[in-house]
């Protein structure tokens, strides 16, 4: 899958784009050429030498801050992804195997998580388990849970009806067998759509919650931060909301462009789109042998 999401161009430019992101996490802090946290007396300065981006309404400089965040932004992006796998993909699974009531458990739990007003739930669950990103972004995870659930478990749906999966149930092959077997490589592209859609879904999240102050104790920079920083000051540092949000911007257009890659590639678009390359390599040797 990975070679034929690289072999077209929306492919390779949100990997490209998405390598970047995670190239400024890591080294992001290391490149900062000032302290992120060290105030000054030069408050609200623009564009210059010393600051690339200017200073905000305590002195500290943007530039440095925007990459010293990016690690913040990034990983909790990532928790929020890892987490709703963990917990929605597994039960979507297992939830076609393993009962009914099992299946009715996990499908009003789903429904549920749905129903839950998202962002007051966080703010609630996040005061009672302190203001922690950690803690913030496991919480939305959960919330986020039922996509993975549903796309999971409609898939297996589709697979665990087929004969072959039946004659192997039949033939007294064990659910783990099965699943790992069979039904996994059925399941994985419509996942790893999910996957790549819940990446940018984690970084709008991330972004809003420490907009809001959630998640990240102020004066810990994040792209979300900045943003919420800036807006009192727009009349001294217009262009100051620019630089976090075009990379809030890039990095969830990078991943919904994967997640379209990855479904063009994956199931009968991914055959159909294999076909037609090979009819045109074949016409063009064709065409060269005639030459």
């Amino acid at each position: 899958m990975v070679r034929r999401v690289l072999s077209l161009t929306a492919g390779r430019v949100s990997v490209a784009i998405l390598l970047g992101i995670a190239l400024l996490a890591v080294l992001g802090p290391l490149l900062a050429p000032l302290d992120p946290l060290a105030v000054s007396d030069d408050t609200l300065a623009g564009i210059s030498g010393s600051h690339w981006l200017g200073t905000d309404y305590l002195g500290r400089d943007v530039f440095s801050r925007l990459l010293d965040g990016s690690r913040a932004s990034v990983v909790g992006a990532l928790e929020v992804t890892l987490m709703a796998l963990v917990v929605g993909a597994i039960p979507g699974i297992l939830s076609v195997y393993l009962g009914r009531v099992f299946e009715w458990v996990t499908l009003r739990v789903a429904d549920t998580l749905i129903a839950l007003p998202f962002l007051l739930f966080a703010v609630a669950i996040t005061a009672l388990l302190g203001n922690g990103i950690t803690q913030a972004m496991l919480v939305t995870g959960v919330l986020v849970s039922p996509l993975f659930f549903r796309v999971s478990r409609a898939a297996t749906l589709a697979v665990a009806r087929s004969q072959y999966v039946e004659a192997a149930l039949i033939s007294g092959a064990s659910l783990r067998w099965i699943i790992r077997r069979h039904v996994w490589a059925k399941v994985l592209p419509p996942i790893a759509v999910a996957l790549a859609q819940t990446l940018g879904v984690g970084f709008i999240i991330v972004s809003s919650l420490s907009f809001l102050g959630i998640g990240v104790q102020p004066p810990e920079p994040t792209w979300g931060g900045l943003l919420a920083s800036d807006l009192g000051y727009l009349d001294y540092r217009p262009w100051a909301p620019f630089a976090p949000a075009l990379l809030i911007m890039a990095t969830v257009w990078a991943s919904n462009l994967l997640a379209d890659a990855i479904r063009d590639v994956s199931g009968e678009a991914g055959r159909a789109l294999l076909n037609s390359r090979k009819v045109r390599a074949n016409q063009a040797a064709a065409a060269g042998g005639t030459a």
